[in-house]
């Protein structure tokens, strides 16, 4: 055990602890604070024009749509308050629940399809190659509008001029309506999306591989652990809070249906593609029932923040096996 003088010269076994009374150095945490202090003004200079933006295009239109779902308005008179007579009619509307069933068909083939192949498609880019050219040929089709991608799809499987039928002919099958019938429109616009974003959700999700480290692969590699093991003892595990980001973003961007639609089907044929976006279109702005209208975005909304609340909660979005 060390000794140590004492004050009085006495030997003790232990060392009184003396009190620091030494100067406080630069950067300590009193100035840190005030210098965090100062820079508060120019934090909030620069997140003034987001703050602006988010409350013109977001707060406001979101608060004047819950205003009008209570009212009866068709742009050719103020809005009348009608309580909650719009919420009544939603509930016994036959269109709306069709129309909902509907998007919830699609959201299925689309998030399913999507999902898969865009976890396939990462997991090949992080244990094969990282080439940002593959990377960048993959973003392609996302970077291509809507309208545009339904336009040349709509032309590509034309029942009559598509090239899809003609090749389909060609191997002694029949042309196939694949916008025309109820049993296959909804799923060929959902895989026309899927074209479109599985690239952009592929780079998301390889975001999330790359922040798995190596060295647990190495070690797996080590104890003869095979690639199809390691995918479903590691990678899935450990690239649960990035697949949660991404099937939130995607439920509620699918649940958003509405260009592809337009464009291809119009809500036909027999109501099998009015998804709700494209209702909501109809009640606005060719039947002017802008307070309806409104209900129906409000309700939308409310499915949507508790899809999304459900979704992080039994996914454990927060929770990481790597901590």
């Amino acid at each position: 055990m060390s000794v140590m003088r004492t004050g009085t010269g006495r030997r003790s076994g232990t060392a009184e602890p003396r009190p620091d009374t030494s100067p406080p150095e630069p950067g300590t945490s009193a100035p840190r604070l005030r210098r965090r202090a100062g820079d508060l003004p120019v934090a909030m200079v620069f997140l003034l024009p987001a703050a602006v933006g988010f409350a013109v295009f977001y707060l406001w239109p979101t608060l004047r749509t819950m205003y009008l779902s209570f009212t009866d308005y068709s742009l050719l008179a103020p809005p009348e308050w009608t309580g909650a007579d719009n919420y009544r009619r939603l509930f016994g509307d036959r269109l709306f629940w069709n129309s909902l069933k509907v998007t919830v068909e699609y959201v299925v083939v689309n998030i399913g399809v999507q999902t898969i192949a865009a976890l396939g498609m990462a997991v090949l880019m992080h244990r094969l190659t990282r080439s940002g050219l593959i990377r960048g040929v993959l973003l392609l089709p996302y970077l291509v509008a809507n309208v545009v991608v339904a336009l040349i799809w709509y032309t590509m499987l034309d029942a009559q001029l598509g090239i899809v039928n003609q090749a389909l002919e060609w191997i002694g099958l029949d042309p196939v309506a694949f916008f025309g019938e109820t049993s296959t429109a909804i799923p060929t616009i959902a895989l026309v999306n899927v074209w479109r974003h599985v690239g952009y959700t592929a780079l998301l999700i390889f975001a999330g591989l790359q922040a798995i480290p190596k060295t647990v692969y190495e070690a797996a590699a080590t104890d003869g652990a095979s690639e199809a093991r390691m995918f479903w003892r590691i990678t899935l595990p450990l690239l649960r809070p990035a697949l949660a980001l991404v099937l939130v973003l995607t439920v509620i961007g699918s649940f958003q249906i509405f260009d592809t639609v337009a464009v291809t089907t119009k809500g036909g044929p027999i109501n099998a593609t009015r998804v709700i976006y494209y209702y909501i279109y109809e009640q606005a702005f060719q039947r002017f029932n802008f307070g309806y209208a409104a209900a129906i975005c409000v309700a939308l909304f409310a499915i949507l923040a508790g899809l999304a609340l459900l979704q992080l909660r039994l996914l454990r979005a927060g929770d990481s096996d790597l901590d």
